[in-house]
């Protein structure tokens, strides 16, 4: 089955991001203007849900249908509590004693732990803002009794980690390493398997998308996951390869499907609708799309 892509607005300018579903709408994040966007596929009406959000980047729902997001601007995760009248509650801000850098995405498992990738993109912060950190890696924040957070540096091996989801079985931790910042390194596809304590198993390559020394390679920006638990990934881009698009992966690597996307550089994709099976995306040019696929979708929440 072709997904022919459908622009619900026109493009925003500047990045459109973080794509979830809520049960009756899609929320998505407008980094540049720090607002929170409402997508009622019903009518296809997109309002501004909350304003103020300090140019977030991802969104997740845990299995209770709280919000969380990745809030570049204040260097922090954030729970967005009530509706656009409500609060913004700091999760993280710190690891290992210092500033978290701009986290980008993150995902939350059944035991209420949110994992998130923070690397460092510049372009969402004042210019005066410094690295703290002398890491880009995937951090977990772990709920506490008294209702605090607490953070754990997970991985050691990543220089700039992007989208990040957890298997469906809570088992296995996916990571985009993108390695923007370096053109000597793949950008990969990675799997870490979770111990039962919380920390990660050493990772296999589930997909190479190749160095970007050529400007061919663009590796994979945000994900979801669909009932079967394949990985349906927004990467590619205008400069070169097969160019912008969706790919489905098996667990395994396997590349399943591919759908073009009008647009230079999707960045983030979630299942909505009422059966799961409407795809949104997201773009570097602020695009908002649907489109109709034979495929389910898979979510913590709801």
């Amino acid at each position: 089955m072709n997904w022919n892509f459908q622009l619900l607005n026109r493009p925003y300018g500047g990045v459109s991001e973080g794509p979830a579903w809520d049960g009756e709408a899609v929320l998505f994040t407008h980094i540049p203007t720090s607002r929170i966007m409402r997508c009622d596929p019903k009518t296809n009406q997109i309002t501004q849900w909350r304003d103020g959000a300090n140019h977030t980047n991802g969104l997740a729902f845990d299995a209770q249908g709280r919000l969380y997001g990745c809030c570049s601007g204040g260097r922090a995760i954030v729970r967005f509590d009530g509706e656009s009248w409500g609060r913004n509650v700091v999760i993280a801000n710190r690891v290992e004693g210092k500033r978290l850098n701009t986290p980008n995405d993150l995902a939350v498992d059944r035991r209420g732990r949110i994992w998130f990738t923070n690397p460092w993109n510049a372009g969402n912060i004042d210019p005066s803002e410094k690295e703290e950190l002398d890491n880009r890696s995937v951090v977990r924040a772990d709920p506490q009794p008294d209702g605090t957070y607490t953070t754990t540096r997970v991985t050691f091996d990543t220089t700039m980690p992007n989208g990040i989801l957890v298997s469906a079985d809570q088992r296995t931790l996916y990571v985009a390493e993108s390695n923007s910042d370096r053109l000597d390194l793949d950008r990969e596809l990675r799997a870490y398997p979770i111990n039962d304590d919380g920390s990660l198993g050493p990772y296999t390559t589930v997909h190479t998308f190749g160095k970007d020394g050529s400007r061919v390679h663009r590796g994979i920006d945000g994900m979801c996951l669909d009932a079967e638990g394949n990985i349906i990934a927004t990467a590619g881009w205008e400069l070169g390869g097969p160019g912008p698009m969706i790919y489905v992966f098996s667990p395994t690597g396997r590349v399943i499907e591919t759908h073009p996307v009008p647009a230079s550089r999707p960045t983030n994709c979630c299942f909505g609708g009422p059966d799961l099976t409407t795809l949104f995306v997201t773009t570097t040019q602020g695009h908002f799309f649907r489109a109709e696929t034979d495929r389910k979708g898979w979510a913590l929440y709801p």
